[in-house]
């Protein structure tokens, strides 16, 4: 049971608090379709983090719920990857108004994106009856979800001289996070091991297919990585996930046996 557990989580907590972050832009949309579009991507998300709970519940039994993996854990228990809790801001020029900048935001949403539509696709064949329905469901929102930004990363990128230098910033801020999807943790191991994961290193190519062609299109440069892996889902994480689940978890941890 762990090693399906311990996945599980991992999958979980990148979809939720992505969509935690992608929330954030309800009402700050840049224009209003783009504030709909985000939330929508966020709903999507959590839904697919309330599935993978669920499941993780039913697997751990006892009082284990939803809620309490999602409300009741500490930071460090947390599995997802580091790029998803980074804010909305990144090397934000110094005459900027605003502490959310869009082309962070896109250039995330597709660098993952483009991860888990090839990860879902390879999970509808998971051992794990359960998971490989989940996927299946999952794969076909995360396609809308590839697809969304690639066309804003395509239209930022080789739009105006501004929105193309904040893109390409961006990219260079985010691309180094990237390296940790290839990075192998124990849960992962487990879980392949067990017929229920998915080695995601045999998906780097495919990934990599994907990334190239946008970036060519959009006229971006993709940035030379190394140094550092960040290490998120072994459960270390940056300074900006504590900030983020106080705020998401403030409310049930004020009322825990409220019924909602």
């Amino acid at each position: 049971m762990k090693p399906a557990t311990d996945y599980l989580l991992h999958l979980a907590d990148n979809a939720l608090v992505l969509g935690q972050r992608n929330a954030e832009w309800c009402g700050h949309g840049p224009i209003l379709e783009e504030d709909i579009a985000l939330s929508n991507v966020s709903l999507d998300l959590i839904g697919q983090a309330r599935l993978l709970y669920q499941l993780v519940a039913s697997l751990k039994g006892g009082n284990c719920t939803e809620d309490r993996l999602a409300y009741f854990r500490e930071t460090h228990e947390f599995r997802n990857y580091t790029l998803l809790e980074l804010p909305h801001h990144g090397p934000l020029s110094g005459y900027a108004q605003s502490s959310m900048d869009y082309a962070t935001t896109i250039v995330r949403n597709f660098l993952y994106s483009a991860l888990m539509a090839l990860l879902w696709e390879a999970l509808e064949k998971s051992a794990n009856a359960d998971l490989a329905a989940i996927a299946a469901k999952s794969l076909k929102e995360v396609r809308y979800h590839l697809r969304h930004s690639r066309d804003w990363l395509v239209r930022l990128g080789d739009g105006t001289a501004e929105s193309h230098a904040r893109t390409q910033a961006a990219l260079d801020h985010l691309f180094p996070y990237t390296q940790e999807f290839w990075a192998q943790s124990p849960a992962e191991a487990a879980a392949i091991s067990a017929g229920i994961g998915v080695d995601v290193t045999t998906l780097k190519a495919d990934w990599n297919a994907i990334v190239d062609a946008a970036l060519g299109e959009a006229t971006l440069v993709r940035p030379e990585v190394g140094g550092y892996v960040t290490e998120g889902k072994k459960g270390i994480h940056s300074e900006h996930l504590g900030f983020l689940l106080a705020e998401m978890q403030s409310l049930a941890r004020a009322h825990p046996n409220a019924q909602w």
